[in-house]
């Protein structure tokens, strides 16, 4: 699969640049209003009986700031954070030995919480509802169980498949907080930030066509913006106005939905080879050189989203809005 630049989903080239434009506190956290207000409410009232956060969930698509919004509420609280994600959480010992490191009041991030393998589940229960940890010590006959007791700290776990947690895990958190995609005004509001990290200049109008083309997601419109400050500084003077956006943006490839070439062939392809449909997954597959579960998990949700691509029981069907957009006359057949 190759690089997309609207790809929802984290890169190399995205750790840096989300690490230098991260806000510290829930007043620079752009968006997720009901999300701020009520965790400002929660973290309040546990600084108030000083005692730690309830554990906290965030989950939600990719590329909304989970991950920020984590290392936020400790700044909030005052206290340090630890990092780590599922798949990297192999064996007891690991979850253990991170533990075992925690200050009181620390908060713990746990991205990507639902890979988590079960028997890494069974010891974080303790953990999360006691604040202890059971250690089995030998085997066979000989072993027997040492409890140790851990300093009240906080668990954030980050997920863009919630329904994938076990129902116990899922139970044990005290905060569940479901992000969505940001509107226009606030990605606007973001990139007018991003810019001014940046030291470049943009206008107001520029930052709204960025916005409109980021797929309501922030990590989206801020690799945008990165990419259009090069062309600013090439082929401008370094400010992004109005005309050098939309003229970037062309460049790239990225439409003013969002769409890019990938997607552009895709709908392309189920209108001009199988009208339109209903076209099964494995023929998409096969007709544009792609694999089906890529289509299924990384191109089509947000071509859904945008009521561009239905599915049916007897395959994927292009709608009616697909069709203007294309600019396509949808015939009596298709």
């Amino acid at each position: 699969m190759e690089e997309r630049v609207v790809s929802s989903e984290a890169t190399a080239f995205d750790e840096g640049l989300e690490l230098s434009l991260r806000p510290q506190n829930l007043a620079q956290y752009i968006g997720q209003q009901k999300v701020k207000d009520n965790l400002k409410i929660f973290i309040e009232a546990a600084k108030m009986r000083e005692e730690s956060l309830d554990h906290v969930l965030l989950y939600g698509p990719p590329g909304l700031g989970k991950t920020t919004l984590a290392a936020v509420i400790a700044n909030e609280m005052g206290t340090n954070i630890k990092m780590t994600s599922g798949p990297a959480i192999e064996r007891p010992g690991d979850l253990a030995a991170i533990l075992s490191s925690l200050e009181p009041g620390d908060v713990l991030f746990i991205d990507e919480i639902h890979r988590l393998p079960r028997a890494i589940e069974e010891v974080l229960y303790p953990a999360m509802e006691d604040f202890c940890l059971d250690i089995v010590v030998g085997k066979g006959p000989e072993a027997r169980s040492i409890r140790l007791d851990l300093p009240p700290f906080t668990l954030v776990g980050a997920t863009t498949r919630a329904g994938a947690l076990s129902a116990p895990l899922r139970d044990r958190f005290g905060v569940l907080l479901r992000l969505d995609y940001y509107d226009e005004y606030s990605l606007a509001e973001i990139v007018c930030r991003s810019a001014e990290l940046f030291d470049v200049v943009i206008d107001q109008n520029a930052a709204g066509e960025l916005a409109r083309r980021s797929r309501g997601t922030p990590r989206i419109a801020n690799r945008l913006l990165k990419r259009v400050r090069d062309y600013a500084q090439v082929i401008g003077d370094g400010v992004i106005s109005h005309f050098l956006s939309q003229d970037a943006l062309e460049r790239l490839q990225v439409d003013p939905l969002g769409l890019d070439h990938i997607d552009h062939k895709l709908i392309v392809t189920m209108i001009e080879r199988f009208r339109g449909g209903p076209v099964g997954l494995d023929t998409i597959a096969a007709s544009i050189g792609e694999e089906s579960t890529t289509i299924e998990d990384v191109y089509e949700p947000y071509l859904m989203q945008i009521g561009f691509i239905q599915r049916t029981p007897r395959g994927r069907i292009v709608t009616s809005l697909a069709y203007s957009h294309f600019g396509y006359e949808k015939t009596q057949e298709s």
